[in-house]
């Protein structure tokens, strides 16, 4: 392989980057196949196969010499392995906890409201929902949603206008007793009509 550097490169001086070089055009191979026999993601081995090289690198002056370098690269490989598993390991079990914290609590929400109000909600658009769900769940003011919408809060003022009389459509149209949700919603049901 074959290393390009500029002249201003902050990589240090010429004979570390020249020891690398050879070191990583040597062991390369060897390296690669000892990651890639031991994991059964491509993705994972090119990552811990960087990592064992960055490592390598920043560690220069601790790598011994000859074919002691590849016995060390072998040890770099085997611990960022260890690192890497764990921190997938983690990543399920964090994944794992996360969907069944969901899925009670979509469970939950869901239940608490009625099944033509779910219904009404679910066939207005993506963005329609988002931006209700921001104002009704998050609890956003309109200058907040601007922010996370990244538009102005006239833009969002006029947006969520408009949903909550999209809503107000959907609800009225599953004769839903705009009622219980309050007189707004009733005024916006009949600026549709």
């Amino acid at each position: 392989m074959t290393f390009l550097y500029r002249k201003d490169d902050d990589v240090g001086p010429p004979e570390p980057r020249r020891r690398f070089e050879e070191m990583y055009t040597e062991h390369y191979a060897a390296v690669s196949g000892y990651v890639r026999r031991r994991t059964d993601h491509p993705d994972a081995a090119a990552d811990v196969i960087a990592e064992t090289f960055t490592t390598a690198w920043r560690r220069l002056a601790d790598m011994p010499s000859g074919d002691g370098a590849r016995i060390w690269l072998y040890g770099v490989a085997r611990r960022t392995l260890a690192n890497h598993r764990r921190g997938e390991s983690r990543r399920a079990a964090l994944t794992l906890r996360l969907r069944e914290e969901l899925t009670a609590w979509a469970g939950s929400v869901m239940d608490q409201a009625p099944d033509a109000t779910r219904a009404a909600f679910m066939r207005l658009s993506d963005d329609d929902r988002e931006l209700l769900s921001l104002v009704g769940w998050e609890g956003l003011d309109n200058a907040e949603i601007a922010k996370v919408l990244g538009c102005s809060r006239m833009a969002v003022r006029q947006r969520l206008h408009r949903a909550r009389k999209r809503l107000a459509a959907e609800l009225a149209a599953t004769d839903v007793d705009l009622n219980r949700y309050g007189s707004r919603a009733v005024s916006l049901a009949r600026e549709n009509v």
